[in-house]
């Protein structure tokens, strides 16, 4: 395939990334497919010993699209061993700035007045940076402060022509390689891309803040910072400042003097029904993006990605969350091979076996140590390794959940998440009854149930008919159906042998009546030769019956 030289650039730059990090076949497969790339080109001289910290050095010299796939990989223990995961960790809040000037620019062309016109306060340094933009506190004319969200400059041209790259790449994976065939890049590149899509859109990013802050409005101990629409744009955002502290950057005095306890609680709670009931969730909670306020609440950062759940989904998570927090494997295992996509040769039993060591290893430690992310995502994980295919939904909410139980113990070191899970069900099935007790919904049923009833007298007319002039026909599909022939011919077969082999005893010992002086061990020939026929046929029977079992037996 030929490569235009930006393509070619990233190219060498992600293979030798690859095989820096000890990945020289998946390097080498994408060598192959750039034609004109040499083997030395994209060995780098340290391949397969670079320490972990320097992965996210190497990912923020690659640029925007890269910091953010080093975010999202940072919340995937099912991904990456610990020692990368923390080293990642750096790039959630610790990414480098771009200049004052730059920002200038940008929101004077999107606000089209001044910055001086627009803010009676704007600081040059910005108080954190980010992957996509940076934030810079500022006071709007009326006095009231906020902060100021700018993206980066060319962060779309540059995430576009990345993501062309990476879905070539991704595709020469699934299409050459096993890892690939397991994982489906291309599905979680295309995910990944339409994440990335909604952030860029800080008028999305607006939107959310709205509807999330109207969803948690009953938790009084939950903040989320609402937008200042006129002051707002696709690339820059203006919203309410929070006066507080990251999560993270709490001192052990302030933690002792700190009521963590409901706060996690609530904040638990909060994000359950955001899932389960609202449809659409916070995605991104980890600490940088949690503050505790100087009144003592918890305040939602950063709403540019959000989850999205369907009432079908939400269901189904709601159990599968419950058969967790209760130490249920089976449950959990039969939940997740419903919803999931099954590939060919997805193996049941090992998979039902390896939920039910995870689910028990907890249940070993207590329910209190459960990190219901860390199982979720620990859970995808073995479906994927056994053959099925996951819904993005629940990865996505294992990662959540991740770093929602990081908060949690951070909050409060005795944080029980298990427990909190058993405490919101009740009060989230009401939720989640009221929310579908709408006036549409239940007019629709009602005009359901008259179609039904309308239809019904008819139907069962047709039905009587068929019956009374011998036209109900019932049709069985049959799975397996060659298999369960051949079973019942094997069964028939050893029980025509067996009364077979019964009727020459029988006959046999009648025959010992008989006088005859044809005698063998001084004893009727024929009944002899009729005792030792069924005694072989009966040890032929029982080594037949022993051969076989054990062959089904080695198969499962």
């Amino acid at each position: 395939m030929k490569l235009s030289a930006l393509h070619l650039k990233r190219y060498k730059e992600i293979a030798r990334l690859l095989w820096k990090y000890g990945r020289s076949d998946l390097a080498q497969q994408i060598a192959a497919d750039g034609e004109v790339i040499e083997t030395e080109e994209i060995k780098p001289a340290e391949a397969g010993e670079a320490l972990p910290e320097q992965l996210a050095d190497d990912l923020e010299a690659m640029g925007a699209t890269f910091v953010k796939l080093g975010q999202v990989l940072a919340g995937r223990p099912d991904l990456l061993p610990e020692p990368y995961l923390k080293a990642l960790a750096r790039l959630q809040d610790n990414v480098k700035p771009f200049a004052y000037e730059e920002v200038e620019a940008i929101v004077m062309a999107e606000l089209g007045v001044r910055i001086s016109k627009a803010f009676s306060y704007f600081e040059t340094e910005p108080m954190a940076a980010a992957s996509l933009g940076q934030v810079h506190a500022a006071a709007l004319r009326d006095g009231r402060a906020v902060v100021v969200k700018v993206q980066r400059p060319n962060a779309r041209k540059q995430i576009a022509e990345d993501f062309e790259v990476l879905a070539q790449i991704a595709g020469l994976f699934d299409a050459h390689t096993e890892v690939g065939r397991r994982y489906r890049f291309v599905s979680v590149l295309e995910e990944f891309r339409q994440t990335i899509q909604q952030e860029l859109n800080y008028e999305r990013e607006a939107n959310n803040l709205v509807t999330v802050g109207r969803n948690l409005q009953e938790f009084p101990l939950i903040v989320v910072p609402q937008p200042v629409t006129d002051y707002s744009t696709s690339c820059v955002l203006t919203m309410d400042r929070i006066e507080g502290v990251k999560i993270t950057k709490l001192s052990p005095l302030a933690r002792l003097e700190l009521k963590g306890a409901p706060l996690a609680e609530e904040l638990f709670q909060a994000y359950l029904k955001q899932v389960l009931v609202d449809g659409i969730f916070h995605a991104d909670p980890h600490p940088g993006n949690v503050f505790v306020t100087n009144d003592g609440r918890i305040a939602l950062l950063d709403l540019g990605m959000v989850g999205r759940t369907t009432p079908s989904m939400q269901e189904t998570l709601l159990k599968l969350l419950l058969a967790l927090s209760t130490g249920k494997g089976d449950d959990a295992a039969e939940l997740v091979i419903h919803m999931s996509e099954k590939r060919e040769g997805f193996g049941a039993a090992e998979f039902r076996r390896r939920i039910g060591q995870l689910v028990a290893q907890h249940q070993d430690q207590g329910l209190q140590q459960l990190n219901v992310g860390r199982t979720l995502l620990a859970l995808s994980r073995h479906a994927t390794e056994n053959g099925l295919f996951v819904p993005s939904e629940l990865t996505l909410l294992g990662k959540t959940m991740l770093q929602l139980d990081e908060v949690g113990r951070i909050l409060d070191p005795m944080f029980d998440p298990a427990a909190s899970v058993r405490r919101g069900v009740e009060a989230l099935m009401t939720q989640r009854l009221r929310k579908n007790m709408t006036k549409s919904n239940v007019v629709s049923s009602v005009l359901e149930m008259k179609d039904f009833m309308g239809y019904l007298p008819l139907r069962l007319n047709r039905i009587m008919d068929a019956v009374t002039n011998s036209e109900l026909e019932v049709k069985v599909k049959a799975v397996d159906a060659k298999m369960v022939m051949a079973g019942m011919e094997k069964i028939a077969n050893r029980i025509t042998t067996g009364l077979v082999l019964a009727a020459l005893i029988i006959g046999a010992s009648l025959l010992m009546r008989i006088e005859t002086h044809s005698r063998l061990f001084g004893y009727p020939t024929l009944a002899i030769l009729c005792f030792i026929v069924a005694a072989g046929g009966a040890f032929w029977l029982l080594i037949r019956i022993f051969l076989q079992d054990r062959k089904d037996s080695e198969k499962k």
